[in-house]
């Protein structure tokens, strides 16, 4: 059985958890499927956007605790395992300078929310609800979550939801600043497949070097720093067919039309 649909339309790859019947829970096989879909992804020059979803009624509800469960007398092992799998996931979809939309919807618990969060556009369902749920199963999170809450919505706010595991709807988490969007569920697909394809005819340099840059923001040594980072990844950009034409195009007042170099 297959856990992970991996789909291709023209520039843009969507990939999709296939679990239903588990809420998309994570296990080692599913978890090595996404890692290859990907990297297949990374590494195709031709794909300009990737989307990530969820099938059935929940995006991802965090681990395969049954998987856990059934390995307890190898757990060590079997933790560090998948956990390495995740994280180089994460990683990949963080670090690759395509751009990455994660559409949620119903539960998205435990590692679910690290991989929403990784992404660079997220787009909520209305159904949509947040829950760390770690320290409830006892052990503390992974996947990220501790890294992104913090900068997205502060320290108390990470805290809180980390601690008492308190589940957060898709209003609240826009207010909060989690997700960029919320829409029906029904308009899910369709809204992210528009955000995809704006991105996926934008200029591809220009996207890799502003998603780069802010990715680095927190790691910045400081403002001249990362002022130099700014300047660095402007010439880049200023070296590319794009920008000649992006000038172009607004003094000729008309669409410009990038070709992704």
């Amino acid at each position: 059985m297959q856990y992970i649909v991996s789909e291709t339309d023209g520039v843009i790859a969507t990939i999709t958890f296939d679990n239903p019947a588990s809420l998309n829970a994570l296990g080692l096989k599913m978890a090595s499927e996404f890692r290859d879909a990907v990297n297949k992804v990374a590494g195709d020059e031709n794909i300009r956007c990737l989307v990530i979803g969820g099938a059935g009624r929940a995006f991802m509800a965090g681990g395969d605790l049954k998987y856990f469960h059934d390995n307890l007398g190898a757990i060590d092992d079997t933790v560090a395992e998948i956990i390495g799998v995740y994280h180089e996931i994460i990683l990949k979809i963080t670090e690759m300078p395509k751009p990455v939309i994660t559409r949620v919807h119903g539960a998205v618990a435990g590692g679910g929310i690290g991989m929403a969060l990784s992404g660079d556009y997220v787009i909520a369902a209305d159904t949509t609800l947040f829950n760390m749920a770690y320290t409830g199963i006892g052990t503390s999170p992974d996947g990220g979550s501790t890294y992104f809450l913090p900068r997205l919505i502060g320290r108390r706010r990470a805290m809180e939801m980390a601690l008492l595991n308190r589940p957060l709807d898709a209003e609240k988490a826009l207010n909060l600043g989690l997700v960029n969007e919320v829409v029906t569920e029904d308009q899910l697909t369709e809204t992210s497949l528009k955000i995809a394809s704006k991105l996926a005819v934008g200029a591809a340099v220009a996207i890799a070097g502003a998603k780069n840059l802010i990715n680095r923001s927190f790691e910045s040594s400081g403002l001249a720093d990362h002022l130099e980072l700014e300047r660095g990844s402007f010439r880049r950009c200023a070296a590319t067919e794009d920008f000649a034409e992006g000038l172009s195009a607004f003094l000729e007042k008309r669409r410009p039309n990038f070709k992704g170099s």
